[in-house]
């Protein structure tokens, strides 16, 4: 007894619009993820950061150190919130691409913010060096 045969099925993956789109769920989970540990990464440099001049000793005056080090690492991380964002464009992963876009504008903010608060620090004790307590 012959059975009857269904006719294939549509195969996306041949033909003149072959999609090489990244799953969206994966895509979806590795966005959110890698925004998420760059995001906890930068709250750790900035709270580092903050820690620096964090004294519970009212007769003492502890400055915090300089920012320059601590922008390198920022830096750091908006690099690779640049690769990835380069990664997952040939992937084709647009939800990876848009939250390592906003990932790297945040990074971007946080540095210039940064840069410009040292800066005008740096300004500051060469103008008055008695006052920077180096």
């Amino acid at each position: 007894m012959n059975l009857p045969i269904a006719p294939p099925a549509f195969d996306a993956t041949t033909g003149p619009r072959r999609q090489d789109r990244a799953d969206l769920g994966a895509d979806i989970g590795i966005g959110c993820a890698l925004a998420f540990l760059e995001i906890a990464a930068l709250a750790v440099v900035v709270g580092l950061w903050f820690l620096s001049g964090f004294n519970l000793d009212p007769a003492k005056t502890v400055r915090p150190d300089s920012l320059w080090g601590y922008l390198a690492v920022v830096g750091g991380i908006g690099a690779f919130a640049i690769v990835a964002t380069a990664i997952a464009a040939r992937a084709r992963a647009f939800v990876t691409v848009v939250s390592q876009t906003v990932v790297a504008l945040l990074v971007s903010l946080v540095l210039f913010g940064g840069y410009t608060a040292q800066s005008q620090e740096d300004a500051h004790c060469d103008t008055a060096p008695s006052a920077c307590h180096r």
